[in-house]
């Protein structure tokens, strides 16, 4: 099966054409799912294909917060218990296993064992506490779970809304191998809400994005945005390699002049096949803030400079500001050139490290404008995390 289809059978199936545009999203972390004005309502049924759309809408709402490996809490259960209670679809629970645990997708990319085994602890929990007719499914799906191995490693997934997915291997862990680079931070998915919202601001222009870690905000504007030349960049080399993996994963050519003869014919193997190849030019640095000199960003001349989740140490704050200073101030031919802008998207967890951060921009001249955030819910996350989004440019 195609990749970039795995969600069209039930987009097809069960939601009339042109409604996945609008499909609402979780919420995500501890917070309960909002999923839209198309709650299912004793007094308000429309007969069996208004039902067969809602109960739709109710199923892609569990594959998205699954795919994503959203917390549990986050998920619609009291609103499965009320549907399964009300024995309307009397196959609602297994059209949620179809579109979850049993989906091609999680076959191909599963979340982790321990999340699977949870997921469908507390699914055959509701099952029966419901007294609903037995599902043989449930039980073998638990049981095929509970004979694997756990991993370092698993997958998310996360659609964007033309139904196309983004597929990431993480680590299990929020912090391994002496870095947080391998797991999907909140501001990533947040600013790449922001991005879908504007594209003009990508549209043929070259990016480098710092700090990239597995890959999610700039593999999103590639496939969303048309960027001329997208360089991601990381200074840990086992992030660099499981950045290069995803991005192959998502049928992304990384350009050739990046990589030796020999790893960029595995590249090309890689990416061969039926799937659409991305026209971005796209490009992988090892890039350590200490070293960026003024050669190496004149070979780089971005227009765009991005940034998620990097405001976290009050150590690293000064190498930044520094390192954002050389880039909005480059030099030309011996000519100063401020025609570059930053990005920036970051969870506030310390505000004062945030605001130490915005101190040293004003020492350095470096204006930052607050931006208003994106209108529409892609990706499961926790909405009420406090992220914020900064424009950066040097002031004249």
């Amino acid at each position: 099966m195609n990749r970039d289809n795995v969600n069209e059978d039930l987009s097809k199936s069960l939601l009339p054409e042109g409604e996945r545009e609008a499909l609402p999203v979780a919420a995500g972390g501890g917070k309960m799912v909002s999923y839209g004005p198309w709650r299912l309502q004793e007094d308000n049924d429309h007969g069996p294909e208004w039902r067969q759309q809602e109960d739709g809408r109710f199923i892609l709402t569990f594959q998205r917060l699954f795919f994503a490996m959203c917390r549990l809490d986050s998920f619609p259960m009291a609103e499965l218990g009320e549907r399964l209670r009300n024995k309307r679809n009397p196959a609602l629970l297994h059209q949620v296993l179809l579109q979850t645990v049993l989906h091609p997708l999680c076959k191909k990319y599963p979340p982790s064992v321990k999340y699977r085994r949870i997921f469908l602890s507390e699914l055959i929990k509701k099952h029966e506490m419901e007294g609903a007719e037995p599902l043989d499914e449930l039980y073998d799906a638990l049981g095929e779970v509970l004979r694997s191995e756990d991993s370092l490693m698993c997958y998310k997934n996360y659609f964007l809304l033309s139904g196309e997915n983004i597929t990431l291997a993480e680590n299990v862990a929020i912090i391994s191998e002496g870095t947080t680079g391998l797991v999907t931070w909140e501001a990533a998915l947040y600013f790449a809400e922001w991005a879908m919202e504007n594209p003009e601001v990508f549209n043929c222009r070259t990016i480098l994005e710092l700090g990239s870690g597995i890959g999610l905000a700039g593999i999103a504007i590639c496939k969303t945005c048309n960027p001329k030349r997208y360089i991601f960049s990381d200074c840990h080399p086992n992030v660099l390699k499981q950045l290069r993996k995803n991005i192959i994963r998502n049928n992304l050519l990384i350009d050739s002049d990046t990589w030796n003869s020999k790893e960029s014919e595995i590249e090309t193997k890689s990416n061969s096949g039926s799937e659409e190849i991305q026209s971005s030019k796209v490009t992988i640095f090892r890039l350590d803030w200490g070293e960026i000199t003024q050669e190496l960003i004149s070979e780089i001349q971005s227009d765009i400079i991005m940034a998620t989740d990097i405001i976290y140490d009050p150590e690293v704050v000064i190498c930044l500001v520094s390192v954002l200073k050389k880039l909005l101030v480059a030099t030309t031919d011996g000519k100063r050139k401020t025609s570059s802008v930053v990005y920036l998207g970051s969870t506030i967890r310390n505000p004062e490290t945030y605001h130490q951060f915005k101190m040293e921009l004003d020492k350095v001249g470096i204006e930052h404008h607050k931006m208003k955030g994106p209108s529409t819910e892609v990706f499961p996350y926790n909405k009420c995390t406090k992220i914020e989004l900064l424009k950066l440019c040097y002031g004249t």
